[in-house]
């Protein structure tokens, strides 16, 4: 093999993996259009993780930065948190995540995801949802990975406004904006 090929393709691994970091091997392999196995060893060599530890590493860096929720809170598991900027969650549906008439999944669990990652990307201890509007756009179904991906849009008078959107690959199937409040204890919020 020639080793400027090599070179070359370890570089596109990297930027593909930079960009986004919850591409499986199989993916990469595609993309690339090399096998599955060369991936492999081309993450080897690169010392690139598997995707479970790259994800791992990720989860573990941003639960110490949580502040307006616990970690055990979170609906899904948070991978990227950058106070009042952005953050990232993932959540695999499940069979007990769906209706039993249908196999979709619960609309509730997309909510839940989207209104928990928005909760955690607020820079203050405490915090509650004063408005949420959301849009189901594509059903979900078991095996399903889903990525949530939440952004600061604005911050104004301790109302933090956050737009979350969820997606399967490169599908939307959720999108919700969000007031967040930051409150003293006890009180009221309009």
């Amino acid at each position: 093999m020639n080793s400027s090929k090599k070179l070359v393709r370890h570089g596109k691994l990297q930027k593909l993996i930079q960009k986004d970091p919850f591409l499986t091997d199989e993916q990469l392999a595609k993309t690339l259009k090399v096998s599955v196995p060369t991936v492999r060893l081309d993450r080897l060599s690169l010392n690139i993780p598997e995707l479970r530890e790259r994800i791992r590493a990720m989860a573990s860096a941003a639960s110490t930065r949580l502040k307006a929720i616990d970690q055990k809170d979170i609906v899904g598991e948070l991978i990227d948190l950058e106070l009042n900027k952005s953050a990232i969650s993932t959540l695999t549906v499940t069979n007990e995540m769906v209706l039993g008439k249908t196999g979709v999944g619960r609309g509730y669990f997309m909510y839940a995801m989207a209104d928990t990652l928005a909760l955690a990307l607020v820079d203050t201890e405490f915090a509650l949802t004063a408005v949420g509007n959301v849009k189901y756009k594509v059903p979900v179904y078991p095996d399903d990975r889903l990525v949530a991906k939440a952004d600061v849009t604005n911050i104004k008078d301790g109302k933090y406004y956050i737009r979350v959107i969820i997606k399967k690959e490169n599908t939307e199937v959720f999108r919700a904006k969000f007031i967040i409040a930051a409150v003293g204890n006890g009180e009221e919020f309009n």
